[in-house]
């Protein structure tokens, strides 16, 4: 009987030192999950190496470095590919990587295809014809090779060019033309397009199918249904808008470079308040979330619906990059 009494206690109190430890791990998984959850402070911009002296290109190509070197060393590093926890239950922060992730590829393509070549049969610069395809890395590998690794062979890859750009090499050049600018900004249109798209669907059931609309003699590979299920699902809606804020806090980088490296041009077009006007709405888009949960309320309910928040900034963005590129458009 006493022994039994001994037994009961003995168990009773691993139970406790069970309890206490799982509660102690739960709490610090929960800690770094908070402060991995955060997303990264904007940045100054450069707009040279020397501040005596500006050359153009460099601040695009040093502000894609330090978006994509932002990416890999915030706080917990780059997050898509860990497998253990508490990083592989979050899914917020790997939306915003995605977000920037596309933004880094869809402005090194344009780098490689246009701002370092003066036509179309001109050679590619080769360190960025060596860095731009390494962001189209599989964004979630996590061995041989890994995401950052191979993501930060295209960051030295293009730390050679900026390095040549800033050193004046007569072989390194960046075209700061306004048909160049126009195929980035066609990029972000699409992107921008999107994503709005997406973040209105979060209260969408439906819409009408007009993928042919606009061409009389249009056909498609399949037959097109009069209406087309569009609803984001619930459990996907707040990965869309942290995607849509990824987006938007590279966008935000890119186009206070490019005021400085496409000054001319603006100034040539009188477009330089589309491009504030751009910057204004992304910087509104990355106002602080004060919300522990990503509200999905109606359009007209009580509560608020983050998504559609995010949408009309990124509408209003998109439509000053559609005006963007008309002034470009124009002689």
């Amino acid at each position: 009987m006493q022994r039994s009494a001994k037994n009961i206690l003995a168990t009773g109190k691993w139970r406790k030192v069970a309890l206490w430890s799982l509660g102690g791990f739960l709490l610090v998984m929960f800690i770094i999950g908070f402060w991995v959850s955060r997303e990264p402070e904007l940045f100054w911009v450069n707009r040279s190496a020397d501040p005596d002296s500006a050359v153009v290109g460099f601040s695009t190509t040093d502000t894609l470095l330090r978006v994509a070197e932002t990416l890999l060393e915030k706080n917990g590093g780059y997050l898509t590919n860990d497998k253990l926890p508490p990083m592989v239950f979050l899914d917020n922060i790997p939306s915003w990587e995605l977000g920037v992730v596309n933004q880094m590829r869809d402005l090194g393509r344009v780098m490689r295809d246009d701002y370092t070549r003066s036509q179309s049969q001109s050679k590619e610069d080769d360190d960025v014809a060596i860095g731009a395809p390494q962001f189209f890395y599989n964004n979630d590998s996590w061995v041989f090779p890994t995401t950052e690794s191979e993501y930060r062979e295209g960051i030295e890859a293009f730390s050679q060019y900026r390095d040549r750009l800033a050193a004046g090499d007569p072989n390194t050049q960046f075209y700061a033309r306004a048909d160049n600018l126009r195929e980035w900004l066609s990029q972000v249109e699409k992107r921008l397009g999107s994503l709005t798209r997406r973040l209105g669907d979060s209260v969408a059931d439906d819409r009408i199918n007009e993928d042919l609309a606009g061409d009389a003699v249009a056909e498609a590979a399949g037959a097109q249904p009069d209406k087309v299920n569009v609803r984001t699902s619930w459990f996907q809606i707040d990965n869309v808008f942290f995607e849509a804020r990824g987006t938007s806090w590279a966008l935000l980088h890119f186009f206070r470079a490019a005021e400085f490296d496409f000054a001319n041009v603006l100034a040539d077009k009188n477009a330089e308040a589309s491009v504030r006007q751009i910057i204004r709405e992304l910087e509104a888009s990355l106002d602080p979330i004060r919300s522990p949960i990503i509200l999905n309320g109606g359009g007209f309910g009580l509560f608020a619906n983050h998504s559609l928040v995010m949408a009309n900034y990124l509408a209003r963005a998109n439509a000053a990059v559609i005006n963007l590129r008309e002034l470009l458009d124009q002689g």
